[in-house]
C-alpha cells in the first residue's frame, strides 16, 4: 500500500465492465512482489538463501493464523510442518466491506476480502506430488479449517482455494504454497456451474456431476484414477490438454463440511494426479482450482464440490480471447490413456 494507487481508485478495487458484467480485481500493492523464478522483480540469489517461507524465516512473514507443528506454543518459529500466513501483498484487504459505488457507467466497490498462504512443507524444494500422503492431507486440512474460519464472515460470500505451479502457471516464489482468498462476492464462473447444475437437476431429476462420475465408472475412457472418495477424471469438454478433475465419488456440495476419510481420499488421488502429470509431461507447471459451493450455503443437491487441474501445455491465444471458445489439441480419451499408463 503506502499510498500506491491505481488511476482513479484505492490500491485494492473492484470495477464492474459496463457491458459484459464482468469484475476486475485491481490490487496495485501485488507489483511489489518478490520474484526468484526469474522475470521483473526477481532477487539475486532468493530460492537459496533468502526464501521467506523457509524454517528460521518466520519473522520474514505476516504473523501465522494456523500452523501444524510439535509445540502449538511456538507460534510463528521453525517446527512447523504446515503453516498458513496473511499474503504479505495481498489482492484483497480489510477496511470494511463496502457495496457498489455507481457513477454514470462507473461502478466499483473496495477490493475487500483476506488472502492467505498455505506453506505446503518446510523444505524448499518439495512438490506436493512428491510429499507422502499425510503431507498433502496436512495442507488440505490446512484449506479446509481455513475455509471454514474465512466463511464465517459475514461479509465474504466466496473463499477461493487455488495452487500457482512454476512461473508459467503465475507463481512468483519457488518454495511449494498454494493460496486462499476471500470475497465478497461469488465468482462469475461458479455461478455459471451452479446454474447450469441447476437447470440439469430439474431437467433430469439428479446431480450431474454424480451422473459424471457414475459414466466414467462404467465407461472408463477418460478415467484416471479412484479409490473410495474420490474419482480423478479427464471431464468430457476438457478446455486444456491433460486438463483433469478430482471429484468427490459421493455427493457433497461444500469442500469445508468434507469429513477426514474423504480429505485423506482427496489426498491420495491429488498427490497420484499430480504424480501422473509430473511424470507423463515433464514436470508442467500446473494451476489447480477448488470450486465449491458460497459460503453458509445450505447443502446442495444439485451442486458438487471438485477440484480441477490445469497444466500449462499452450498459451491462450487471439481466437480464445475473442470468442471464449478453446482450442484443444489432446482429446480427453487419449489424455486419460496417457495418464493411466504412466509408472510412478
Amino acid at each position: 500500500m503506502d499510498g500506491e494507487t491505481v488511476t482513479g481508485g484505492a490500491s485494492r478495487e473492484l470495477r464492474r465492465d459496463p457491458v459484459s458484467g464482468r469484475w476486475v480485481l485491481f490490487a496495485a500493492e501485488r507489483r511489489r512482489r518478490p520474484h526468484d523464478l526469474g522475470g521483473h522483480g526477481t532477487v539475486p540469489g532468493a530460492a537459496a538463501t533468502r526464501c521467506p517461507f523457509c524454517p528460521g524465516h518466520e519473522a520474514e512473514t505476516p504473523p501465522e493464523v494456523y500452523a501444524d507443528r510439535a509445540s502449538p506454543d511456538k507460534a510463528d518459529a521453525p517446527g512447523w510442518t504446515t503453516r498458513v500466513v496473511p499474503n504479505k501483498y495481498p489482492a484483497v484487504g480489510g477496511g470494511g466491506a463496502h457495496g457498489p459505488g455507481i457513477e454514470g457507467l462507473q461502478e466499483r466497490r473496495d477490493g475487500f476480502g483476506a488472502h492467505e498462504v498455505i506453506i505446503e512443507s518446510p523444505e524448499h524444494g518439495a512438490e506436493l506430488s512428491e510429499l507422502p500422503v499425510e503431507a498433502v492431507e496436512r495442507v488440505l486440512r490446512a484449506a479446509r479449517a481455513r475455509m471454514g474460519e474465512l466463511g464465517r464472515d459475514r461479509a465474504m460470500r466466496y473463499v477461493q482455494f487455488f495452487k500457482n505451479h512454476g512461473a508459467a502457471a503465475g507463481a512468483s516464489l519457488e518454495h511449494g504454497h498454494a493460496q486462499l482468498i476471500a470475497l465478497p462476492l461469488v465468482p462469475a464462473v461458479v455461478e455459471e456451474e451452479m446454474q447450469g447444475a441447476a437447470r440439469y437437476a430439474e431437467r433430469v431429476g439428479r446431480c450431474v456431476y454424480c451422473d459424471m462420475v457414475a459414466a466414467e465408472g462404467r465407461e472408463a475412457r477418460r478415467l484416471v484414477y479412484q479409490n473410495d472418495g474420490m474419482t480423478a477424471l479427464a471431464p468430457w469438454a476438457p478446455r486444456f490438454p491433460y486438463e483433469t478433475w478430482i471429484v468427490p465419488t459421493r455427493h457433497a456440495s461444500a469442500f469445508e463440511e468434507t469429513d477426514d476419510g474423504s480429505l485423506r481420499a482427496l489426498a491420495q488421488a491429488l498427490r497420484e494426479t499430480l504424480a501422473r502429470l509430473r511424470r507423463a509431461l515433464d514436470a508442467p507447471h500446473y494451476n489447480f482450482l477448488l470450486h465449491t459451493a458460497p459460503c453458509r450455503s445450505p447443502r446442495l443437491p444439485h451442486y458438487h464440490w471438485h477440484l480441477e487441474i490445469f497444466p500449462r501445455l499452450q498459451p491462450i491465444a487471439g481466437f480464445e480471447w475473442g470468442t471464449g471458445f478453446t482450442i484443444n489439441t489432446m482429446p480427453p480419451e487419449e489424455a486419460a490413456a496417457d495418464l493411466l499408463q504412466v509408472e510412478i
